[in-house]
Formats: structure tokens, sequence, C-alpha cells
């Protein structure tokens, strides 16, 4: 029997919600990993919606959960449903939806707040020392729950042009945690916590580099579990 994964979204576009290639990359792997997969979201309103087309914001309301069914095919749970102990592991796909509706990094950077059901996820996940992987911006969400984990957003600095939120880097060391510098194709375990993370989009990197670093990730993770 494959693995039972437990997938986290954070709505639907890159913009306000999961960034839909790695939501999609992620689901690939599981898939090609034998993994059986089971979709939640919490059941919370978005910060705001943003206009993909223009790239403003807009007076729209959404619903977390709602949106994120759009990538589920309509086959997701409240995160509220979610029993660790009927899942193997959890990973948390990327997306400025997690730095605004899963927790509010994007408005208040290392100082944010994670979403309260989101932050019971990852505690019951690693008190039961059951892996946990996340990828792009999502391994801050490690970094304000578990002080002292390891993680890697990509690279500390933006020398090449690939890392333009290399900053990030920084501002997780400043939550008393260890980034690992890492380039796209590769993933960091974080062993003692089991946190495996990946840069994904934070690395401006053609598509396929972004969704093989992903199935590193994701490779680890089923190891783990």
């Amino acid at each position: 029997m494959g693995k039972r994964v437990a997938v986290v979204l954070a709505g639907c576009g890159v913009f306000d919600g999961s960034e839909i290639h790695e939501a999609s990359a992620v689901l690939v792997h599981l898939s090609r990993g034998g993994a059986q997969v089971k979709i939640f979201a919490p059941n919370i309103e978005q910060m705001h919606v943003v206009d993909h087309f223009k790239g403003n914001p807009t007076e729209e309301r959404r619903n977390v959960l709602v949106e994120s069914a759009r990538l589920a095919r309509g086959n997701i749970q409240d995160l509220a449903e979610l029993v660790v102990d009927q899942i193997d592991a959890v990973i948390f796909p990327g997306g400025f939806g997690v730095a605004k509706n899963l927790c509010s990094w994007a408005v208040d950077g290392n100082k944010c707040t994670v979403n309260e059901q989101v932050k019971a996820t990852l505690q019951a996940f690693n008190q039961a020392k059951k892996p946990i992987g996340l990828c792009c911006i999502s391994p801050v969400l490690a970094a304000k729950v578990f002080p002292g984990c390891e993680v890697t957003v990509g690279k500390d600095s933006n020398e090449d042009g690939r890392f333009p939120d290399a900053e990030t880097a920084a501002a997780i060391q400043e939550l008393g945690c260890k980034h690992i510098c890492k380039d796209v194709n590769e993933c960091h375990v974080d062993a003692s916590n089991k946190i495996v993370t990946t840069c994904a989009f934070m690395c401006k990197a053609p598509l396929h580099e972004i969704f093989d670093g992903i199935g590193v990730m994701v490779a680890s993770v089923l190891e783990l579990a």
C-alpha cells in the first residue's frame, strides 16, 4: 500500500493562492511514487483577491477552501478534518497564498503569525515524527513554528540574478533557524525534524527544473514516511 500523504493548499493562483504549477508537480510526483493523496485547505477567507491578468487586487472576496477545490478537481476536505493518525506525511506547495492566507508573511515578514489550524497541523505531524514537505515560500511556515529548524528557500544572495527573493534566507535566520543554500534541482532534509524543503519558484528557473526539484523533495518525503 502506498504512503498516505496530505497536500495542503492555500487557494488557486500564484498571487493570492497556491502556485498552480507547484501544486500540480507535487501531485504528479506523489502519483508516480504510488502515494495515496488527500487534499486539504483551511475554510477561511483569502487575504484578498488578485486579478492575475492585471496583477492588481480587486474588491472580490473568495474562500481558500472553495478556490483550492479548483486545483483538487473538487475532491478536497476542510483542513479541520485532517486526522494525523490516518496520514503518513504532509506537503505544502508554495504561492503567495501561503504568505497571505496560511500566514501573514507577505505583510509582516518574519514577525508574521501563522493560521492556528495550519500551525496545529504542522505541530501534530512534527510530534508524530512524520515528514513535512514544503516548497517555494512555504518553508517560512516551518521557520515560524519550529525555532532552530533547517530549511532552504534557495540561495542567500542574488549574485546570478536567479534568486530575486534571496533576502528571505536572512529573514529566516533571524528567527533562529538555519538556512541551507540549495539550487533549484535540490532539496534539503532536516533529518531531526523530518522537514524537507526545496526552493521551486523562489528561483527564476525553467519550469522543468522546478518540476524536477519538487520531485526530489517529494521523493525524500516518501522515503522518510
